[in-house]
C-alpha cells in the first residue's frame, strides 16, 4: 500500500478548476517529485494532500487516513517544509527547533538536527538575520524533528549556496534510507533529476506525465539529435543536408528526427561548419529532464500561480503575524502532541 494515494482528484474554487483528475502515488523510501508551471495546480493539490484544501471530487489517502478528517492524527505523522516564513522574525534558529520539538512525543535532537542540516554554528541567531539559503535550512529541520513518516519539500534549495544544496540533497538522501516517503514541489528541474525516484509533471490541472527520470528522459524522447546554435538558422536545408525533419523548437535550440548514428551527428556538425556556425550542447537520444518538461508543459510567463482564496493557507500577507499563517505552535500545522 502507497503511504499517499491520490484518486482522480478534482479541487475547484467556485468555477475555478485548479486539480483535474489528478492520480498519483508516493510510497515509503521513496522521493516522489511533483512538477509543473505556474498555475499547474501544484500547490493545490499538495495542499489537500496535507489536508489544508476540501477535495470537490476523487479520493486522498495519507498513511491510510483521510487528510481532512483525520488531520489531527495525520499532522504528528508528516512534516511539511515551507518555503518560506513560518518562525517568529525575532526566535533565534535553535529556540525555534527546540519549540517544535516540544510538540512531539519522540523529537529529533535540536542540536544533532541543527549540525546535520549546517546550521549549527548559527544557532542563536535570530530567523530574520539568516541568510535566504540558512531560512531555508532551518525550514527543513522544523519540517523532520518530529520524525515524520512522510515529508513535503517545497523548494527545499531554492535560494540556498552550493554547499547548503550538498547538505540538503544528503538530509534528502537519508530520509530515502531511512523509509521515509517524500514529496518534494520545486522549479528546479536538475534537483528533481538529481533527487527524484519519480516524477509527475501536471500542466493546467492534469498529469502529462510520470515516470522515474530516466524513463522521461529516454522513453518520451524518442530518436532524435538536439543541439544548440544561432537562432534562425535555415533548417531546411540542414533538413536537406542530413534527410531528416529538422525544427528549431525554441530560439537557438534546434532537434533533428533522425537515430543519433555517428554519420546523422556528422552530417550536423560538418553543415554548421561549412557555413561558420558554432554548435553548442549537442545531445543525442536522451533529452535532459528540462527539455520533456518545456515540450509537454505550457510555458506563458505570464501565467498566474494557483488560484488563492481567502483563507488561503499559504497567502504571503500573513507575514505580517509572523512570516506565515502557519506559525510556530500552530497545532494544524505542526501537529501539536504532548510528550
Amino acid at each position: 500500500m502507497a503511504e499517499i494515494e491520490v484518486q482522480d482528484l478534482v479541487v475547484r474554487y467556485g468555477s475555478t478548476v485548479a486539480v483535474d483528475g489528478v492520480s498519483l502515488e508516493a510510497h515509503a523510501g521513496a522521493v516522489l517529485a511533483l512538477l509543473g508551471p505556474n498555475g499547474a495546480g501544484k500547490t493545490s493539490t499538495v495542499e489537500t494532500v496535507e489536508g489544508y484544501r476540501s477535495v470537490s471530487a476523487g479520493s486522498v489517502s495519507v498513511l491510510g487516513l483521510d487528510p481532512v478528517r483525520d488531520h489531527r492524527a495525520l499532522s504528528a505523522r508528516i512534516g511539511v517544509m515551507l518555503q518560506r516564513g513560518g518562525i517568529y522574525p525575532t526566535m533565534p534558529a535553535g529556540e525555534a527547533v527546540r519549540l517544535f520539538a516540544r510538540f512531539y512525543a519522540d523529537p529529533e535532537d535540536p542540536a544533532a538536527l541543527l549540525a546535520q542540516v549546517g546550521l549549527a554554528g548559527v544557532a542563536g541567531t535570530p530567523w530574520r538575520r539568516l541568510s535566504g539559503g540558512e531560512q531555508q535550512r532551518l525550514s527543513l529541520a522544523l519540517a523532520l524533528v518530529g520524525r515524520p513518516e512522510v515529508v513535503f519539500l517545497d523548494e527545499p534549495t531554492a535560494g540556498v549556496d552550493p554547499e547548503g544544496r550538498l547538505a540538503i540533497r544528503a538530509v534528502i538522501a537519508g530520509l530515502r534510507d531511512r523509509g521515509v516517503c517524500v514529496v518534494l514541489t520545486t522549479h528546479e528541474l536538475d534537483e528533481a533529476e538529481r533527487l527524484a525516484d519519480r516524477i509527475v509533471i501536471v500542466d493546467r490541472g492534469r498529469v502529462v506525465a510520470e515516470g522515474s527520470p530516466a524513463e522521461l528522459m529516454t522513453g518520451l524522447g524518442g530518436d532524435h539529435i538536439r543541439f544548440g546554435a544561432p537562432p534562425g538558422i535555415d533548417v531546411v536545408a540542414l533538413a536537406a543536408a542530413v534527410g531528416a525533419p529538422a525544427r528549431e523548437e525554441r530560439p537557438g535550440e534546434y532537434l533533428l528526427d533522425v537515430a543519433p548514428t555517428p554519420r546523422a551527428v556528422a552530417a550536423v556538425t560538418a553543415w554548421l561548419a561549412e557555413r561558420d556556425l558554432p554548435l553548442a550542447d549537442l545531445r543525442a537520444g536522451r533529452e535532459r529532464l528540462e527539455d520533456v518538461f518545456l515540450r509537454l508543459t505550457a510555458t506563458d510567463p505570464g501565467a498566474a500561480a494557483d488560484p488563492m482564496v481567502p483563507g488561503d493557507s499559504r497567502v504571503p500577507g500573513a507575514s505580517r503575524v509572523a512570516g506565515d499563517s502557519r506559525v510556530a505552535g500552530d497545532s494544524r500545522r505542526v501537529g501539536r502532541r504532548r510528550a
